[in-house]
């Protein structure tokens, strides 16, 4: 095919992607990611294409920038960076101009400018040293050895059976296994010494005769070609001013031992044309190791046993050094005791255990009121209650994937693991996802073990099952993954559109015929959306404090990410039990709650708000029902986009509204919204509560009289806990000051109802005190309604 056709073919593929981008149509977006996965393979299939599909993409990039068209540009920029990455054939002039379009993306708001800073300081790296990317991928993602690049990277996908189809999980499993398969680490070795040589030497390097020497070396002899190569791209890419001559120059030499000088000249020379053709060396896909959920406790696991295996001894060494300085904080305050049998007054010691002190001096003074350090207190990080990796909104998050740093939390202590958490099902995977999450950080208040070491990125992939595909109830279990398409169009594009194309696959009969390369869609699509993945998008995690109608039953605590509703149950509880009827309460449908709020402002000013109505359910959502709705008070980072923080409740309450007339009493249903971050509410009717968390049967509460909703706050140990109360003396001091006044005021009371007389009215009213916005959830007298939520 000649020059001419094969960049028309790339154009019209190119504009496809594009059209796919923009298309509004159901029937275009069914199929949306076909047409960039197919873009990838044809370069795949022949890497000469590579740089004139770079320069097709750097041209609508630029067109794109121009006309303003936003909605194409990460799209397409991470479609640039996939071909960067895998491509050997790349000159400097087009790394540099794609260098140059990331630095003028610097001047946009987030996520482009953030997306734009990870792609340009990659980009200079790989300009000056290439097949640099693609060396530091492979090495981190298939755990290979190496001294001067010791990352490791895998994925974790986690699928619950009871909302996954076995087909799915089938399909998923096979196509896992068999690139495994593929997949041994000397073939991921001579993929990359031949794709570092390849893109440094360009077309002097005869790429035929280089696959067969590398795929007759033995297992040692190929070693040592890999980490010579890797100790030559790393020690280039280190240097403050790397030079691509001086790279191409250390390569030469590897490569003329490699294949010996009189082969290594003829291919500089461009001898036998057909050879010296550039050979598709393909980008293997990430480990990823399947496991079906089970329980919580699962993924604190699972990440446990990513650590030892081929850390185990320096694991234990590590964390022997942690203990020392204090990191793995214990009952006691955190105080290493030191055995000691003297006084403590270092005079006492006898003569010869210290330096000897001429009589008289101010040293021999000071020593006599000095006491030796009997105890040894350890010295806790400034940022351990909340680490600085895990920057963001305060609170407890989920997170989306972010790029992994290479930064150190603690001295001495760097995080070489990246563990790329992926779950597949809906809205109630999710939750049951925050759980263990929070169980996990709950963990590492105790043992500070995993966070040290392990960057911890979490994704996802909405697959809702065939039955429940209809498009009532794929909007309901499908919210957060729609809010991610609105926030993200590269999401909404590439990920969304997913859970359809699984279930066609998975339905698809299996092909016996082994003759035959087939190219598993579904993992290259998992592979690229966890690579590309790198804008974070927090959700603030909920706590729920539950409590019951039987009063021996201590109040139960859980958590919801997306939804909590709240029904009526016809039972009622007990007379004596929990929140007495209130005289002339109307019965009616419903039940009578008093709710009380904080109300979200944009002021971030507090606001209580007390109401007391007659409500038939309600709803706690934690994102909004649109991409144009606001959702209250934001707190931004310098990482994340403005509109993907929300930190506020939307609740809907069904209202019922008596009405009177000639006719006789009549209700009729009103609902009203209103935003929080915080709420109370109470039965005040003897009627009880069914909570249902995160649209998940299993998460299911009845017999509830009173709850409340706060934002989840970040777990704290004792030691923790401790410091953080060492700091709020102030606030303390007035507790305390307050609560004296109080135990006055009462004794006062006290001592005017001894009185008789008319001082009894007076000791009568002044015993009822104001109750401590702390205080438990009382019921609400209707002159004390304040705004109501209409």
């Amino acid at each position: 095919m000649e020059s001419s056709d094969v960049e028309l073919d790339l154009q019209r593929s190119v504009q496809a992607v594009l059209r796919e981008l923009s298309a509004q149509a159901p029937a275009l977006q069914s199929n949306r990611g076909m047409w960039r996965w197919s873009l990838h393979k044809k370069v795949e299939r022949d890497p000469g294409k590579s740089p004139m599909l770079v320069r097709i993409l750097l041209r609508e990039l630029e067109k794109a920038e121009s006309e303003d068209a936003r909605h194409i540009i990460i799209p397409l920029l991470h479609t640039l960076m996939y071909v960067l990455t895998k491509a050997t054939g790349i000159t400097e002039e087009l790394h540099r101009r794609t260098y140059a379009f990331c630095t003028r993306l610097l001047t946009l708001p987030a996520p482009y400018c953030t997306i734009a800073l990870d792609c340009a300081i990659r980009l200079k790296t790989e300009t000056a040293v290439p097949g640099t990317l693609y060396q530091r991928l492979v090495i981190a993602e298939q755990n290979l050895t190496s001294e001067l690049y010791p990352y490791r990277e895998r994925v974790f996908l986690f699928v619950d059976p009871e909302l996954v189809s076995p087909s799915v999980c089938s399909a998923l499993l096979l196509e896992i296994e068999a690139a495994s398969g593929q997949q041994t680490p000397e073939a991921c070795m001579r993929h990359v010494v031949s794709h570092a040589l390849q893109a440094a030497l360009g077309e002097a390097c005869h790429a035929g005769a280089l696959q067969r020497k590398l795929l007759a070396s033995s297992r040692p002899a190929l070693e040592g070609y890999f980490h010579a190569v890797v100790t030559a791209v790393e020690q280039m890419a280190r240097e403050p001013s790397p030079s691509r001559e001086g790279h191409r120059e250390r390569l030469e030499e590897i490569y003329c031992s490699l294949l010996g000088p009189a082969v290594a000249a003829r291919g500089r020379c461009g001898g036998d044309s057909l050879q010296d053709e550039p050979l598709s060396v393909p980008l293997p896909s990430p480990r990823i190791t399947f496991h079906l959920w089970t329980d919580e406790e699962q993924l604190w696991k699972e990440l446990v046993l990513f650590l030892r295996p081929q850390t185990q001894l320096r694991l234990s060494a590590d964390l022997e050094a942690l203990d020392l300085q204090g990191l793995l904080p214990d009952w006691e305050l955190a105080r290493a005791s030191m055995l000691s049998t003297d006084s403590g007054i270092e005079r006492d010691l006898p003569l010869g255990a210290d330096e000897l002190l001429a009589p008289g001096s101010p040293e021999a003074e000071r020593a006599g009121l000095q006491r030796k350090g009997g105890i040894k207190k350890r010295v806790w990080p400034a940022d351990i209650v909340m680490p600085g990796s895990w920057d963001g909104p305060p609170g407890l998050h989920r997170r989306t994937g972010r790029p992994s740093g290479d930064g150190e939390l603690l001295p001495g202590v760097s995080r070489l693991h990246t563990a790329r958490v992926l779950v597949l099902g809906d809205d109630r995977m999710l939750g049951r996802l925050a759980r263990a999450y929070r169980n996990l950080r709950k963990r590492e208040t105790q043992r500070f073990c995993l966070t040290p070491r392990l960057s911890l990125q979490l994704y996802y992939i909405p697959l809702l099952a065939p039955e429940t595909s209809a498009a009532s109830r794929r909007s309901e279990l499908g919210e957060l993954a729609a809010f991610l398409g609105r926030a993200d169009p590269w999401y909404e594009g590439i990920v969304n559109s997913l859970w359809a194309t699984i279930h066609k696959l998975a339905e698809m009969p299996l092909s016996l015929d082994t003759s035959q390369t087939v190219d598993p869609f579904i993992l290259d699509a998992i592979t690229y959306y966890v690579r590309m993945g790198t804008q974070p998008v927090y959700f603030q995690i909920y706590t729920v404090k539950i409590f019951s109608g039987d009063l021996s039953q201590d109040p139960a605590e859980d958590i919801f990410l997306t939804e909590l509703k709240v029904k009526i149950q016809d039972s009622k509880f007990p007379k004596d039990s929990f929140s007495p009827r209130r005289r002339g309460m109307a019965e009616g449908p419903g039940a009578e709650l008093s709710i009380c709020y904080q109300k979200a402002l944009l002021s971030h000013r507090t606001r209580e708000v007390t109401v007391s109505l007659r409500a038939t359910g309600l709803v706690l959502k934690t994102l909004p029902a649109s991409d144009t709705e606001v959702s209250g008070p934001t707190l931004c980072t310098p990482t994340a986009a403005p509109d993907t923080d929300h930190m506020c409740l939307k609740v809907s309450v069904t209202e019922i509204v008596k009405t009177s007339n000639l006719a006789g009493r009549s209700f009729s249903v009103v609902t009203n919204t209103f935003r929080t971050a915080n709420i109370q509410i109470q039965s005040q009717d003897r009627r009880l509560l069914t909570l249902l968390l995160d649209k998940d049967s299993c998460r299911t509460y009845k017999d509830v009289v009173r709850f409340e909703v706060a934002p989840c706050p970040e777990p704290c140990s004792r030691t923790q806990k401790s410091k953080v109360l060492g700091l709020s003396s102030h606030q303390q001091e007035m507790e305390r000051n307050k609560a004296k006044a109080e135990t006055k005021m009462r004794a006062a009371v006290r001592a005017r109802a001894r009185q008789p007389g008319e001082n009894k009215k007076q000791a009568a009213a002044a015993t009822t005190l104001p109750s401590h916005p702390d205080c438990s959830l009382q019921p609400w007298d209707h002159s004390q309604v304040g705004v109501s939520p209409r």
